[in-house]
């Protein structure tokens, strides 16, 4: 059964850091190669953010680069976001992804066959 879970994200001041992982299912970690993470900020479209894929190749877009960092966990199956220098306006809802749509892993992508439903992160002034 295919399942992702999500944990973590919360509020933080600005300047802060959170972070968020993705508990994937062993059979769908194994065999798709392209995993991220996605946002959609309040009035704003769906983001991607970030990438891996199964080389640990890392995407990121350029709202984030710098600042947040991608990263998995073979053994546990798992992909993390790590978020550093956050600010107010990356407040919103974060997602994992798996497989994203279209198959490839360029760049980050803002849809993906497998989702989670999303934790909110909040960045206060």
């Amino acid at each position: 059964q295919v399942q992702l879970v999500e944990s973590g994200g919360g509020s933080v001041q600005a300047g802060g850091s959170l972070s968020v992982s993705c508990v994937v299912s062993r059979d769908l970690y194994n065999r798709e190669e392209c995993m991220g993470w996605f946002r959609q900020l309040p009035g704003q479209e769906r983001e991607g953010i970030a990438a891996i894929d199964e080389d640990g190749v890392k995407k990121y877009a350029d709202s984030v680069v710098g600042r947040f960092t991608i990263a998995k966990d073979d053994a546990k199956a798992t992909v993390h976001l790590q978020m550093n220098s956050l600010k107010p306006e990356d407040s919103g809802l974060y997602y994992c992804g798996v497989d994203p749509i279209g198959g490839y892993c360029v760049r980050p992508a803002s849809a993906y066959r497998y989702e989670t439903q999303g934790t909110q992160v909040t960045v206060s002034s």
